[in-house]
Formats: structure tokens, C-alpha cells, sequence
């Protein structure tokens, strides 16, 4: 399977306010893809819908091996075992160690047997370079660190697809670009990742194919094609 996320005709609203009107696209697998938008177009709206957070008026989303539009509220902890999510203010446990942070969430998503959890546990630090900081709890960590400590949480059950909300919105521009270098890592690895930014600034150094939502609608760049006169 190369489509790992498939949006056909998809509208969504709030009360009174309508938000997405008629978009589709399709994500493949391995695909890194930027989302942009001024503050209100959308994009975290779009990322719910992914995540099962929200559900659309109208349209057909499957998200890895999920058809959402048949999807049963008890199903929705399965799909985001196919989902990694990382947000832009890192949330993690602040009274856990990095490790617990991370053993926290295998443990809520299935995960038992110690000696396994251990060693994946190793195997993601080791993946963002935080291997030395298992120990260390998120206020002795920079920004940066906790984000990619985040990451390392978000690929504990090796997602489909990883989606970034403002990754890099609290992040200092040496920071943003060790989390792009690690993002592009995973990906090549096979991963999709859809990632919301207002940085332009790190599309123009990671360039990828862009899709921008204005008044509702969604408009697909290809790679190196987006050049706005004003970004958002």
C-alpha cells in the first residue's frame, strides 16, 4: 500500500463557521509534506480530522488501514497506534524522567513486555541523538530536546505517518534545524510526515511539496513550487 492518507471531497465546520470546503489529497508512503496557512485557515482543523479528533460534514478520509467514515469512537486508540503526533508545546510528563516518558506511552498503547520496551526505548533516544538524557526529566532539557524527545514518543509503535502541528514554533532557528534534519531522517525511512509550519524560512532549506489552505480551499504545490509573495 503506497497511500497512507486519502482525503476525497472533505468538508468540515464549526457552528456557524465553515472551515474546509471540498478538499482532497493523497499522502504517500515516505512522503514528507508541509501545510501552510494563515492562523485560522485550517490547519489544525485538517489534523483532527486525521486524528479522529473531529469529524467531517461531508467527504471520505482513510488514514493507514482506517476508512474514518465507518470508524467507531473505540476504534479511534488503534488508529493512532498508526499515527505519531507532535505538537508544538512539546507535552511532556514533568514529573518523568525522559524514559518514563516515553515507557508511559507503551504501556497505554499495548506494550509489555519489559525487556522490549527497554530496548526500543534505547533504540529511539539512540534515533535522536538523546541517548545520554534517558535519565534526565524535561526541565533539565532545552526546548529542542524536548521536542525531539517528543518525536522519540510519537515513533513508539513505528507510524504510518507522523503529523507535526508547529513543530518548530518554540524552537530557536539552530534547534529547528537539528528537528528538520531528524524529520527528513524519518521520512526517508519511510514514515509519511504532514507537517503545519509558518516558517518559510525552513521550506526554503527543506524544500517538499506544499499544501496551502486559503478561505477553505486547499491548493497543491509541487516540490520546490510554493513561493508566496507574503507569508503567513
Amino acid at each position: 500500500m503506497n497511500e497512507v492518507v486519502s482525503l476525497n471531497s472533505v468538508t468540515a465546520a464549526y457552528p456557524g463557521k465553515s472551515i474546509l470546503s471540498d478538499i482532497s489529497f493523497t499522502l504517500q508512503k515516505g512522503e514528507f509534506v508541509y501545510l501552510v496557512g494563515s492562523t485560522g485557515s485550517g490547519k489544525s482543523t485538517l489534523l483532527k480530522l486525521l486524528y479522529g479528533d473531529m469529524n467531517p460534514i461531508k467527504g471520505d478520509i482513510k488514514v493507514g488501514s482506517y476508512d474514518l467514515s465507518s470508524l467507531q469512537r473505540k476504534q479511534i486508540p488503534f488508529l493512532r497506534r498508526q499515527l505519531g503526533i507532535v505538537f508544538q508545546d512539546f507535552q511532556l510528563l514533568p514529573d518523568r524522567s525522559i524514559s518514563e516518558n516515553i515507557r508511559f506511552v507503551m504501556r497505554a498503547t499495548g506494550w509489555k513486555d519489559a525487556s522490549k520496551i527497554k530496548q526500543k526505548i534505547g533504540d529511539l533516544l539512540m534515533e535522536v541523538g538523546l541517548s545520554s538524557r534517558a535519565d534526565a526529566f524535561p526541565h533539565q532539557l532545552s526546548g529542542g530536546e524536548q521536542q525531539r524527545i517528543a518525536i522519540a514518543r510519537a515513533l513508539v509503535n513505528d507510524p504510518w505517518v507522523l503529523l507535526a502541528d508547529e513543530p518548530t514554533g518554540n524552537l530557536d532557528p539552530v534547534a529547528s534545524r537539528t528537528f528538520m534534519e531528524i524529520l527528513f531522517r524519518i521520512h526517508l525511512g519511510g514514515t509519511a510526515i504532514l507537517m503545519a509550519t509558518h516558517d518559510y524560512q525552513l521550506i526554503q532549506e527543506y524544500p517538499a511539496r506544499t499544501l496551502e489552505l486559503t478561505d477553505g480551499k486547499l491548493k497543491d504545490h509541487p516540490i520546490g513550487m510554493f513561493h508566496p509573495q507574503k507569508f503567513y
